[in-house]
């Protein structure tokens, strides 16, 4: 594979990454803060913002391997509690994370990461390192990402907030949505 159609593959998982990101921005920028974090299960675990605070430290965790020489271990991201509980806090990274974006779709599909991954939680704590790819790990956010925000939007259902059109909706159904419209 050419080194050009690899640098396209990771400037389009980038772009799709970036219109995920965007949707869930547009969520932020209307959430009020008592809404964003709105304790609803049964459990009281689960918020808007805890959904979003778990998105952008899975984004902040790649961003962050690119820098450095260890694991990419999503397991073992630092968790920041001012993420889940001010949606300004959490925009500000979100648009961090966006600019960043734009630096690695200029990075290859093929960069080697490796994907640090605990079997268990032992005192030995045995991690699987598994071999992957910048663009592997592209594909997994946006996945993760709408996973989430599926379940923000049932978040958000239950407080009658109004979501921005085609919220938590794939590229890829939106592309086929499009498709079966032309």
């Amino acid at each position: 594979m050419t080194a050009a159609r690899l640098l396209s593959y990771t400037g389009a998982l980038a772009e799709e990454n970036r219109q995920t990101l965007n949707q869930l921005a547009a969520l932020l920028e209307r959430i009020s803060p008592a809404s964003y974090q709105h304790l609803l299960t049964p459990q009281a675990t689960q918020s808007v913002g805890k959904h979003v605070r778990h998105i952008l430290e899975h984004y902040q965790t790649l961003l962050d391997h690119l820098n450095a020489s260890i694991y990419l271990n999503y397991d073992g991201r630092k968790r920041d509690t001012r993420l889940e509980t001010c949606p300004q806090t959490a925009l500000q990274r979100l648009h961090a994370i966006d600019n960043a974006l734009t630096s690695v779709a200029t990075l290859p599909a093929d960069t080697a990461l490796t994907l640090g991954y605990p079997l268990d939680a032992s005192e030995t704590h045995t991690t699987a390192a598994l071999p992957s790819s910048l663009g592997r790990e592209l594909a997994f956010l946006t996945s993760h990402s709408i996973h989430h925000m599926a379940l923000i939007s049932l978040l958000c259902a239950e407080q009658d907030i109004t979501l921005p059109e085609h919220f938590g909706v794939h590229p890829s159904t939106l592309r086929h949505w499009q498709a079966q419209q032309a």
